[in-house]
């Protein structure tokens, strides 16, 4: 019963107001005005994350300056975390991805969006649907862009774990995500 109390609890802002996440990272935090109206699945899916409490602790395994910060995914080992089943892509007369935005990771499968996130560094018109699907933009940040700046420009190498480049040298922790309690506050900005 209290389970289901919960769950109802974290989707009610949905209704009312465009809900707010806090990411609290070892650099600084970042506050997330989500856009239910926009991409109602992706929001929802996300929110899952973050009701588990599983990207607590994940780090952002992916920077490349003057593009993305990509996160969600893994654990501090670069093992990969468990997820939910994919959600269907949002990314056609949805939000572009535009600075400051946050979006989904997804592989060529149209439709195969778990848990991984990005934040959008630049404008990403490329991401954008433009004849074919794009990458469904489903939130903004209103605080800590000066954050994702410092994020942007942490040294970075190759990783024979994840078999990949742009992985930071020094990891950068999701230490704690959670859902704000006031979604409703005046939208703030911050350098």
């Amino acid at each position: 019963m209290k389970k289901w109390w919960f769950v109802a609890m974290l989707f009610a802002p949905l209704a009312l107001a465009a809900p707010r996440v806090q990411m609290e990272t070892n650099h600084g935090n970042i506050v997330i005005e989500l856009a239910p109206k926009q991409a109602p699945q992706t929001v929802k899916n996300f929110l899952r994350y973050v009701a588990d409490g599983s990207y607590d602790g994940s780090v952002f395994h992916r920077v490349i300056r003057n593009f993305v910060v990509q996160g969600g995914g893994y654990n501090q080992q670069f093992q990969q975390l468990p997820t939910f089943e994919p959600v269907i892509n949002e990314s056609k007369g949805g939000l572009p991805n535009k600075r400051g935005t946050i979006a989904m990771a997804r592989t060529q499968a149209v439709d195969s969006a778990t848990r991984q996130f990005y934040f959008n560094l630049v404008d990403n018109n490329n991401l954008n649907a433009s004849g074919g699907a794009g990458y469904t933009v489903f939130g903004e940040v209103v605080q800590g862009m000066n954050v994702l700046d410092k994020l942007a420009q942490v040294q970075t190498s190759y990783s024979s774990i994840l078999r990949a480049k742009d992985v930071p040298t020094s990891p950068i922790i999701l230490k704690k995500v959670v859902l704000l309690a006031d979604s409703t506050a005046e939208k703030k900005t911050t350098p």
